[in-house]
């Protein structure tokens, strides 16, 4: 008898220090998963931030960037315009230079032409920050990329694309469209990088 007593109390004893664990288990604050990048910059990134029109959509996060936005149709246009943003890291992603040929390379001229030719490009500083400036209009290859098919060809596209040069790397700012489009939104995209500043 004296047995079995001895034996249901070191039962009892463990199912108590069960319990007790258990409970400290649940008072243990739980690790939450990584925030999206979406969730982390917050309209930021680099050691740069920068402010979007209300009229701007923000689109689901995309791989290989930051952030992307539509701007509304001009009308009779039947695409919206694409503002997206890329960052690479410290150092990467290219040369100023490098990524404005790509931008280039991305447009064709109806009369054979190289884009460089047409297009512009201005320097300027907004607080502090350097940034390029580049204008082109054209047949836009949409999926232009390393190794990428010319099968995504939209005629009647401009590009305007500024590179800000942040204390963490440069930032890409890439606002593509038709061009009545990017012309409507133009004044608002050029809101967008005079609000950049440093973090």
């Amino acid at each position: 008898m004296k047995n079995k007593i001895y034996l249901l109390s070191a039962l009892l004893i463990v199912l108590l220090l069960l319990v007790a664990g258990c409970s400290q288990d649940e008072e243990q604050p739980r690790h939450e998963p990584a925030p999206t990048m979406r969730e982390a910059v917050n309209n930021a990134i680099a050691g740069l931030r920068w402010e979007i029109p209300d009229t701007w959509e923000v689109e689901a996060q995309r791989q290989m960037r930051v952030a992307t936005y539509a701007t509304p149709a001009a009308e009779g246009d039947d695409d919206t315009g694409e503002v997206a943003i890329f960052y690479f890291g410290p150092g990467e992603g290219g040369s100023v230079e490098a990524n404005v040929n790509r931008w280039f390379g991305q447009f064709d001229q109806p009369d054979g032409r190289p884009t460089s030719e047409v297009a512009t490009r201005e320097s300027i500083e907004v607080n502090g920050i350097p940034i390029t400036i580049v204008r082109t209009t054209g047949i836009y290859n949409a999926a232009a990329g390393p190794m990428a098919p010319r099968e995504d060809i939209r005629p009647g596209y401009k590009l305007i694309g500024a590179i800000a040069e942040g204390p963490e790397g440069a930032v890409f700012y890439k606002f593509t469209g038709p061009e009545a489009t990017v012309n409507k939104a133009e004044q608002e995209f050029f809101q967008l990088i005079e609000s950049i500043e440093r973090q």
